[in-house]
């Protein structure tokens, strides 16, 4: 039987509730009800709401002048948090261009990485590899490069032609490759595209660390990332790291691939930058890259009126200045892996829960129909939606995911609970969202049962 509309809050524009306020961890609405915001909206908000230091930073920035034009004039927020995105990042990337958003961000390092071949006289490389199950922002461009087909679908015809590759998830590895066979697999797909279509005609490969809302916080193998960039370093291809979701601190260090051992040629970052006090994201690139632009073109030919806004730096300076003081991210590292297990400690008895994943305040669930053969529910029942609305009921706010199986299919939650999230704030979620999920599956299976 099919779900009725309901079941998928996210079409519900008319009946959203309307937000009157917040503070930290936590919204209410004009009707005065709590919403706990266990998902940090979309992986967002990594300071929780009102911060008053990073309001008073914006406040005295405001005071002084909002924006002023990339082009007339440099800034000191501008200047201080590039050195502070350098130093996070270990100095391996000096330079970038601030931009307003994470599609914003992607756009921009696709264009880097063609500007960059195109500077070397190789404008023959103009294809990008990205792979399945991947969301990398709503740009045509970006949009390209992500395979979420219930995204796609209205904008096939007007996209770039790119290769796509299997997705790196362990869970569901491609048919017939054992786990210990996953990372050569995949290294052996990647080649064998480029040899298809000739080294000379690719650009860059990009990937998400830690795959957000396309697979449901699906981090990569260990060895993953180091043997796509053996790869790609071998045929002159650039590697693109997509941190916008899970950068920034959000899965335990500022750079989520510091976890997996590589630095890429260029890597976007957004969300936690900022941590949505003013919408803020960035394309970030070494000396290398910036040497070969500079020598042919000037510099960077990417950007746009916002970039560099100067009361987005400030607010992003603030929101980074306090997590390094309060030492969040170690907290997020630590406390992360806890929260994760208490997660899968509290829902061990609810078999459709089939995996429970993530590093760090990242944390995916997926929901099977069948824990054995990791078959999901019927797409019909929308059970993610399901679970999203009886959390929102309830006062929790999570972030529901679908189509990670044949795009389509599958029910994935996500968790990304602010840095600095109250030990009572992390009980919540967990207390919130166990019957949420439980109340959801038993009334999928009533579902099923009536057909």
């Amino acid at each position: 039987m099919k779900a009725t509309p309901s079941a998928d809050y996210r079409d519900l524009s008319d009946s959203l509730p309307r937000v009157d306020h917040a503070s930290g961890s936590y919204l209410f609405d004009k009707n005065g009800k709590r919403y706990l915001d266990g998902s940090g909206g979309p992986a967002v908000y990594c300071l929780g709401h009102t911060h008053p230091e990073v309001n008073e930073a914006m406040r005295i920035q405001n005071e002084k002048v909002a924006h002023a034009y990339r082009y007339h004039f440099s800034s000191d927020a501008a200047e201080q948090l590039q050195e502070i995105v350098t130093d996070r990042t270990g100095g391996h990337f000096s330079h970038m261009v601030f931009v307003s958003s994470g599609s914003e961000a992607v756009e921009s390092c696709l264009k880097i990485a063609l500007q960059y071949h195109s500077a070397r006289g190789e404008k023959s490389r103009r294809r990008f590899i990205s792979r399945r199950r991947s969301w990398h922002g709503n740009t045509l461009g970006a949009l390209s490069i992500s395979d979420f087909k219930t995204r796609r679908d209205a904008f096939e015809g007007s996209l770039l032609d790119v290769s796509f590759l299997s997705s790196a998830n362990a869970y569901r590895p491609p048919e017939g490759v054992a786990p210990e066979a996953l990372v050569p697999w995949l290294a052996a797909e990647l080649e064998a595209e480029i040899l298809r279509l000739g080294p000379e005609t690719f650009a860059a490969f990009i990937f998400e660390p830690v795959v957000g809302a396309a697979g449901g916080v699906v981090p990569a193998p260990e060895g993953y990332a180091k043997a796509m960039q053996a790869v790609c370093q071998k045929y002159g291809i650039l590697v693109i790291g997509d941190e916008v979701m899970c950068g920034s601190g959000r899965t335990g260090t500022w750079r989520a691939l510091e976890q997996d051992g590589i630095v890429p040629d260029i890597m976007s970052i957004a969300k936690g930058l900022a941590g949505g006090y003013v919408p803020l994201g960035a394309a970030l690139y070494g000396d290398n890259i910036h040497d070969v632009l500079m020598a042919r073109h000037g510099g960077v030919q990417t950007g746009h009126t916002f970039t560099g806004h100067t009361t987005a730096c400030a607010a992003g300076v603030a929101v980074q200045t306090i997590i390094k003081r309060d030492g969040l991210i170690d907290h997020v590292r630590t406390r992360g892996a806890s929260l994760k297990q208490e997660l899968a400690t509290a829902l061990a008895d609810v078999a459709e829960v089939g995996d429970v994943r993530g590093r760090g305040f990242f944390i995916g669930l997926e929901i099977v129909a069948d824990r054995q053969t990791k078959a999901p529910f019927n797409p019909n029942l929308m059970v993610h939606a399901d679970i999203g609305r009886r959390a929102l009921e309830r006062g929790l706010i999570c972030y529901p995911c679908t189509g990670n199986v044949g795009g389509t299919a599958g029910d994935t939650l996500i968790l990304a609970p602010p840095y600095n999230a109250t030990e009572e704030t992390l009980g919540e979620i967990v207390s919130m969202l166990v019957p949420s999920i439980k109340e959801a599956v038993a009334f999928a299976r009533a579902q099923e049962a009536v057909k």
